[in-house]
């Protein structure tokens, strides 16, 4: 149960806290203990009764607690006045080790605001059980520690403090080891264990004990630990290996890091001191080259190639040593087992690159010596060369082959042989080797010179100049060099007379044929001759090409104009009649070209013309014709240029002027309106010809129908009489022609077999062979039956050309060469075995020219055989140290020999070569033996080996050393040993002469302390004359005994860190020092006995004792911190010192904003000095650190107060609008006084809620707007907008139409307007030319209260529409009167007719008015003004015009879309009166009887003329379509899909089969693609072939002997 503490009123006022409505100056302070792991709602205080406020105070001011924590841990009851727990309170994770422990919050009262603290100590229970860091302490200490050695162990942890804490430790069992507690100056305590009694590995190797630590609570709680020590040994046992001598075999040329074999020691000692390390002792460089063994498993292993051939046997001395050098030796003989490695060598001995194309077979090439380095069978070798050339390899001596030619060369066909010559061991797996000889084939002057043609054919433009080059002749010749060497030549002959060398000449390097003079293609078009091509062989040879030379035409004359003729004395050359149609023939422009080709291909063209629209010429055949109909009004003297012009390049032309006189007679009719007789005739002609023109193309439409009707029904009825026929069917097959002309599409004719189902979609067609192979015969006495009649031979079969004839004969006589056997057996000289061999012995290092031997004598051969001979030296590596002297017959030392390097240490050593000579070829065999001299002294692998000798080491040890090589051999080689200085070591030989050991025995015992080091001289010496020695330094370091502990150099550490430092961060480094050396010297630093709070927090390097920080310090969290640092070597002694770390203060904490109260709204007509909210502000560093001062930001109508430390009020400072801003984002920043300075921010948010304290506004002063005469009713006219800058309901704006009247009638019945929208509707239709504009005046009002409003004047124009048409006011339209106005026949161009005039009561565009000249009986003679209306003349007036004339005038306005009025003006071309009166009392009725007749008759002839026009072209259409779809059907590779025609009864009933089969067969050029189409019968009939020709049909049961085929070709 929570206790009340102390309770403390204040009589006087601590501070102000401004508050959001009138606070009151109230403050007060409590404080609490309450022990930790309280229930929740256990009860804490009575916070009502100890600070004297009523409980309804506690509800009234909504009393609640502000806690700076994320974690409230006591809840307010203002119902009770109590302070009850609200989750469970621990004490160590909210405080840890600090004492007292306690936590603070406010109790902050509302309306007035009031503010009191509260503090709540949290008093400690016994609920944590010590616990160490690690469940497991282990320790190794050597088994030689000095009694007295102190060991620093961790301590354990207890969050718990005071009584509750760790108050002791107990350590069991205590036979070698007690506890010592140490306090430190902070009040800390170290646990150390020391050590009392010897350890002794020997008898006990491990040591568990159990380290208790208890607390002095109650009840009392407990923790253990169990340190594991494990006692290290000490070195005083040497390696042994498991076996003295090893013996392995391994394959030469095995792979690197092959395993040869495994050595294996065994050394008693543990740890560091029972680790064996494998080395070679006296090992050769040869095999030190080779093997390699591995430190720490002894595995031995290659390093380098083996070869057999060089050593086939190796043995390796391996020393086993241990770390405190003691050692062991072993012994490894290693066998090499022989693979096939070596591939074959192939030597040149003789060769010759070049051989001629006619060399005879057997002709030698090259000697050739094979040797392979291997032994046995895997040194047998077998040659070969491709079998593919014409050569072959012989072999009569062992080693060495010949190269000669099989068969006859031929340079053009290979002019370069490169010969490959394999050569093969016998081994397993078996290698081969391979040489290419590369062998050129000379040339012989045997092929004659080849043109690339067989004939030339070229063309030369005619007028060429002389000189030009035509084209170029080219021939090859397969020769070479000066064989192929070409020249030209032409052969002498005449051409019409004149000599060949006149007309062309060639070039008789380049071939080139060049013109000698210039051509004229209409005096010789072709001529031929022959160019003959020359070799420069000896004897040379030709060859002759036929050459024919076509000379091309130009186009060098121009067209000629044969018709018209042109003279001077005619003016009129044709005449046209005015009757004249379009397209009537006029005349033909004939005229020629001499050129050829498109050089007189001639076109033709009117270049110039009176009148071009009259008039055309055909362009291919110069016919003049009209492309008009002819009128009175055109000219009787016409005049046509015409130009032909031909197709050269560049095209040349002609100019012919032809003269047309346009009239009926030649007496022209002078006035068209005299005499009515003219006028008359002219009508009955043309009636005349349009009825003959509407007969004849009648006649020839019905003609046409009646034709296709014939044909159809001839067809049909044929059709029908094959299908009834009881006639066989005998197919005739035309013979087989040539195409000649070749123009055909089918080379061969095609004989088909038609098999027949009544499924067609499984028909098929078998197609005979081309070349009347097969015979398809009916037989006349059995219908319905096929048979056909194959040769047995067919006509491929046969040789067809004496070409296939020649071949087939040359296959046979080579398949019948191939079928004899020949062996031929060449050589290239009698070989003979071997004639001799001979021995020698010399020392090595012979100088050069040194005589070996007198061979020549020794072997029984005359020097002159010698020279004849070619005698030479020959070995197998190429290489020759002995040379031969010809002249002298002896053989001298070339260079000088080493044995060592040419026999190592192999004994006896021999140089072995052989002596050849030739013509006859003779081998004779030569040993040169070299005997050893002592020039190599006795040399150690390393001059200088280094020892590490424990001073521990027992008298007697032995210590193996490498061994000396001699290349030496026999007596040459090595002998004995000695050892200087000699009192403390001594040298023993172990083994034979040929496994002898070298080992340094220890005589007197090590001491460190008087000498650490030892200097030896190891000396070998052979037993030449004279004696030679080497040397090798041997350095003996004596290692030390561990037997000194670790110290610091100073017991306590002190340092200091700033918090937040970095990771890593060095904070300290301590040393320490051990009197011994080496590993017994090497010191690891560990941090011990630190807190748990601490752990982790600093890490300490194992080498070097710097002390780093690890994780994030924090000055408010803890201030100082304390750390144990132990020093151990490798044996398990251990030191140990105190580090002290103060932490520094940085300012690294913010300020923390804790907003206590706020509104989120305020109204805008808030007075200034309103509060709007609380904070309080807390910065948990020291110092300045801690000092926060706070501010404002972002508006200056805000203002932040501040009449206490760490408590803010934010009040306004100005009127606010919230039409200005509607919202404030308010940032209150709090910055501390540190360097450098931290600040924390936070951003309240105020809406500012709205008054109506604005009426609307129009976004326009005023408003004109624009609606279109004749509108609809209700028509949106457009918008008038208001906006009001208050929110919600105060901005909600109406608008009202003001009460006025226009033109006495109220506004209202004009326009209306939408209150919501503002939309001004019209209400009625308007019209322009009643009214043109009116005002009216719109009220916007808002929703406020009271509400607020503003006016706008509105004024709307109407807008003209184009809704009147044109009227015509002159003249004046009457229906009696036929002539208006006269027009004289002397009026001049421009003479006024008269003037129509028009108005439009529309305005602006839509009453500007044109006039157009709609229709007119001539309407090249009057004009109409397009603006003002007036009718005038545009040319002279003449007799031939009308007199009457009626013109059509159109009056249009400018409207969209425009209107029109039409007014017809009558004109009288006539100089008096009573002209114009006989002329429209006689003609009218006669005229208008004549127009009628003539256009029905003009519509009756297109009518029939369109009917037949449309009906042949129907049929050309159908014709084109059917071939267009059987183009398709035989060209496409898409399926046939077959027609099938309707089923039609056997009527005639003579037939033998029920049913008619209908076949439409369809063939292309490639008969394999043919098809034959089907109809399918309804029953289910077959007609098939079988293999033998039979053709039979069944249906059902029935058999039938007839069948109808019809095939159309």
């Amino acid at each position: 149960m929570a206790s009340l503490k102390t309770v403390v009123h204040r009589g006087q006022w601590l501070g102000l806290v401004l508050c959001l409505f009138a606070l009151r100056s109230v403050s007060g302070q409590a404080r609490y203990s309450v022990p930790e792991e309280q229930a929740e709602g256990s009860f804490v205080g009575n916070i009502a009764g100890d600070l004297g406020i009523d409980v309804k105070r506690l509800v009234s001011g909504n009393a609640r607690i502000v806690t700076k924590e994320s974690r409230q841990y006591v809840d307010l009851n203002r119902d009770k006045g109590i302070l009850v727990v609200k989750e469970r309170i621990d004490r160590e994770e909210l405080c840890e080790k600090t004492t007292p422990c306690s936590f603070s919050f406010e109790v902050i009262l509302e309306n007035p605001i009031q503010l009191y603290r509260v503090t709540v100590e949290v008093t400690d229970v016994n609920d944590n059980t010590p616990a160490f860091p690690k469940d497991e302490i282990v320790l190794k200490i050597v088994e030689t520690a000095a009694l007295g050695t102190r060991y620093a162990l961790e301590r354990a942890d207890d969050s718990d403090v005071g009584i509750n804490d760790i108050q002791k430790y107990i350590l069991k069992p205590s036979d070698h080891f007690k506890l010592k507690m140490q306090t430190q100056s902070d009040g800390s305590q170290v646990v150390e264990m020391v050590l009392e009694t010897p350890l002794d590995r020997e008898k006990q190797e491990e040591h568990t004990l159990i380290l208790v630590a208890s607390d002095g609570g109650a009840p009392q709680r407990s923790g253990t630990a169990r340190i594991h020590i494990t006692v290290l040994d000490a070195n005083d046992n040497a390696p042994v290996c498991s076996k003295q001598v090893y013996k392995a075999e391994v394959q030469e040329n095995s792979a690197l890091g092959t395993v040869v074999t495994t050595v294996s020691a065994n050394d008693a000692d543990k740890g560091i001191n029972g680790e064996v390390t494998y080395s070679f002792a006296h090992v050769s460089k040869e095999a030190k080259q080779l093997f390699d063994v591995n430190a720490k498993t002894g595995e031995i292993t290659a390093i380098g190639n083996l070869d057999y051939e060089k050593s086939k046997s190796y043995q390796l001395n391996v020393l086993a040593s241990d770390h405190g050098g003691y050692s062991d030796t072993c012994k490894v003989i290693i066998q090499i087992t022989d693979v096939n490695d070596n591939s074959p060598v192939i030597q040149l001995m003789s060769f010759s690159s070049t051989i001629s194309e006619d060399a005879p077979p057997g002709t030698t090439l090259a000697v050739i010596n094979v040797h392979d380095d291997d032994s046995e069978r895997n040194g047998v070798v077998e040659c070969s060369i491709s079998s593919d050339l014409p050569f072959k390899i012989e072999s009569s001596l062992s080693g060495y082959y010949t190269i000669v030619t099989d068969d006859v060369l031929d340079r053009e066909s290979v002019s370069e042989y490169n010969i490959t010559l394999s050569v093969t061991d016998q081994g397993s797996p078996p290698l081969s080797n391979r040489k290419t000889i590369q062998v050129k084939v000379s040339d012989v002057n045997d092929n004659s010179p080849k043109f690339d043609e067989s004939e030339y054919r070229r063309t030369i433009p005619e007028n060429n100049s002389p000189g030009f080059s035509i084209f170029t002749v080219r021939a090859t010749d397969a020769d070479w060099g000066q064989n192929a060497r070409v020249s030209y030549f032409l052969e002498e002959m005449e051409i019409n007379g004149a000599s060949l060398s006149s007309l062309v000449s060639v070039n008789s390097e380049s071939g080139v044929i060049s013109a000698a003079k210039s051509f004229d293609y209409e005096q010789i078009k072709k001529f031929n001759f022959n160019v003959t091509a020359r070799d420069a062989g000896s004897p040379p040879l030709s060859s002759v090409v036929p050459v024919k030379l076509l000379v091309q035409d130009q186009n060098d004359n121009a067209p000629q104009v044969l018709y018209p003729v042109q003279t001077g004395g005619s003016l009129v050359a044709e005449m046209v009649p005015r009757s004249a149609d379009v397209g009537y023939l006029v005349t033909k422009v004939v005229a020629v070209d001499v050129d050829s080709g498109q050089n007189a291909w001639l076109s033709y063209k009117l270049q110039k013309a009176a009148d071009r629209a009259l008039f055309e010429v055909g362009s291919q055949n110069g016919e003049i014709r009209t492309i008009r109909q002819v009128t009175d009004k055109d000219a009787v003297k016409q005049r046509l240029t015409v130009i032909v012009e031909d197709n050269g390049q560049p095209s040349r032309s002609a100019t012919v002027i032809v003269n047309v006189a346009v009239a009926d007679s030649f007496p022209e009719v002078l006035s068209e309106f005299t005499d009515f007789t003219h006028d008359k005739e002219y009508n009955d002609n043309l009636t005349f010809y349009l009825v003959l023109a509407l007969a004849v193309v009648s006649f020839l439409f019905i003609t046409c129908v009646v034709v296709i009707i014939s044909v159809k029904i001839y067809r049909w009825r044929q059709s029908r009489i094959l299908y009834h026929s009881n006639l066989p069917v005998i197919p005739y097959y035309p013979p087989r022609y040539s195409d000649t002309l070749g123009t055909g599409t089918l080379p061969h004719v095609y004989n088909y077999d038609t098999c027949r189902t009544t499924d067609s979609r499984k028909s098929d067609c078998k197609f005979g062979r081309a070349g009347s192979q097969n015979v398809l015969i009916m037989d006349p006495s059995s219908t319905g039956t096929m048979q056909r009649i194959q040769s047995e031979k067919s006509i491929l079969d046969e040789p067809d050309s004496p070409l296939e004839v020649r071949q087939i004969s040359k296959i046979t006589a080579l398949n019948g060469t191939m079928k004899r056997r020949v062996v031929l057996i060449v050589t290239l000289f009698s070989f003979c075995p071997v004639l001799g061999q001979v021995s020698y012995s010399i020392p090595e290092e012979m100088a050069p020219g040194s005589v070996v031997g007198n061979v020549a004598q020794d072997l029984g051969l005359d020097i002159k055989r010698l020279e004849s001979g070619k005698a030479r030296v020959f070995t197998g590596d190429g290489t020759a140290c002995i040379e031969l002297n010809r002249e002298r017959g002896v053989l001298l030392m070339k260079d000088r020999i080493d044995r060592e390097m040419l026999c190592r240490q192999v004994t006896p050593c021999a140089l072995h070569f052989q002596i050849l000579l030739e013509n006859p070829m003779e081998f004779y065999r030569v040993t040169v033996e070299i005997l050893d001299v002592n020039d190599n002294p006795p040399v150690f692998m390393n001059s200088n080996v280094n020892f590490n000798i424990s001073e521990s080491a027992l008298v007697g040890t032995s210590f193996t050393l490498d061994t000396a090589t001699d290349l030496d051999v026999g007596d040459n080689s090595l002998k004995s040993y000695f050892i200087k200085p000699s009192d403390t070591f001594s040298i023993k030989m172990n083994g034979d002469e040929d496994t002898r050991n070298v080992e340094m025995v220890l005589n007197a015992p090590l001491d460190r302390e008087k000498t650490d080091h030892l200097s030896l001289v190891l000396t070998a010496v052979d037993g030449g004359e004279p004696q030679m020695s080497g040397t090798m330094q041997i350095r003996v370091t004596v290692l030390d005994f561990n037997d000194n502990a670790p110290v610091f150099s100073q017991p306590v550490y002190k340092a200091a860190i700033k918090e937040n430092a970095p990771l890593g961060t060095l904070v300290v480094k301590v040393t320490a020092t051990d009197a011994d050396h080496g590993s017994n010297g090497e010191i690891i630093y560990s941090i011990t006995n630190v807190a748990k709070e601490i752990r982790g927090l600093f890490v300490i390097n194992r080498e070097s004792g710097e002390v780093t920080l690890n994780g994030k310090t924090d000055y408010e969290i803890s201030k100082q911190y304390q750390i144990n640092v132990r020093a151990s070597d490798h044996g398990g002694l251990t030191g140990s010192c105190k580090l002290i770390v103060d932490v520094l203060d940085l300012n690294d904490n913010r300020p923390n904003i804790y907003i206590m109260t706020k509104s989120n709204v305020i109204s805008e007509d808030a007075k200034p000095n309103t509060a709007v909210s609380m904070i309080k502000v807390e910065d948990v560093d020291s110092a300045e650190n801690g000092r926060v001062n706070c501010f404002s930001e972002n508006d200056d109508r805000f203002i932040l107060k501040s009449k206490t430390a760490n408590f803010y009020t934010l009040e306004t400072d100005n009127e606010l609008d919230r039409e200005l801003t509607s919202e404030y984002n308010i940032t209150i920043t709090c910055s501390d006084e540190g360097v450098p300075s931290l600040s924390s921010s936070v951003t309240l948010t105020l809406h500012i809620s709205d008054v109506n304290d604005n009426a609307p506004v129009f976004d326009r002063s005023s408003y004109e707007a624009y609606i279109v005469e004749n509108n609809s009713p209700g028509l949106s006219i457009f918008t008038v907008k208001a906006t009001d800058a208050d929110w919600n309901q105060n901005a909600r704006v109406s608008y009202i139409l003001e009460d006025s009247s226009v033109n006495g009638v109220p506004v209202s019945s004009y326009v209306s307007v939408s209150a919501d929208s503002g939309v001004i509707h019209a209400v009625r239709s308007f019209d322009y030319e009643q009214i043109k504009d009116f005002q009216l005046c719109v009220k916007a009002q808002d929703g406020g209260s009271p509400p607020l409003s503003s006016n706008v004047t509105v004024k709307i124009l109407v807008q003209d529409q184009n809704d009147n048409a044109p009227q015509v006011l002159y003249p004046v339209q009457t229906g009696g009167s036929l002539v208006a106005e006269m027009v004289p026949r002397s009026a001049d161009v421009g003479y006024l007719v008269t003037k129509v005039v028009a108005v439009d009561v529309d305005s602006g565009q839509n009453a500007w008015l044109s006039y157009k000249l709609q229709k007119a009986a001539d309407r090249a003679l009057f004009e109409v003004g397009s603006q003002n209306g007036e009718i005038r003349t545009i040319r002279q007036v003449t007799d031939k015009d009308a007199v009457k004339q009626r013109l059509t005038v159109i009056v249009e306005d400018n409207g969209q879309p425009s209107r029109s009025a039409t007014v017809i003006v009558n004109v009288a071309v006539a100089d008096s009166f009573p002209e114009v009166l006989s002329e429209f009392t006689d003609f009218t009725h006669d005229k208008e009887y004549n127009d009628n007749l003539t256009f029905y008759l003009v519509l009756a002839l297109a009518v029939v003329s369109f009917l037949f026009i449309t009906c042949v072209v129907v049929i050309i259409s159908v014709k084109i379509y059917r071939w267009r779809q059987s183009r398709i059907l035989y060209h496409s590779n898409l399926p046939v899909i077959p027609y099938y025609p309707p089923r039609y009864s056997d009527t005639l009933g003579t037939g033998t089969l029920p049913h008619v089969y209908n076949y439409d067969t369809c063939r292309t050029t490639d008969s394999r693609k043919s098809d034959i189409k089907y109809m399918q019968p309804m029953s289910q009939s077959l007609v098939s072939v079988d293999d033998v020709g039979a053709d039979s049909a069944q249906n059902g049961h029935q058999r039938s002997t007839n069948s109808t085929l019809i095939v159309y070709y």
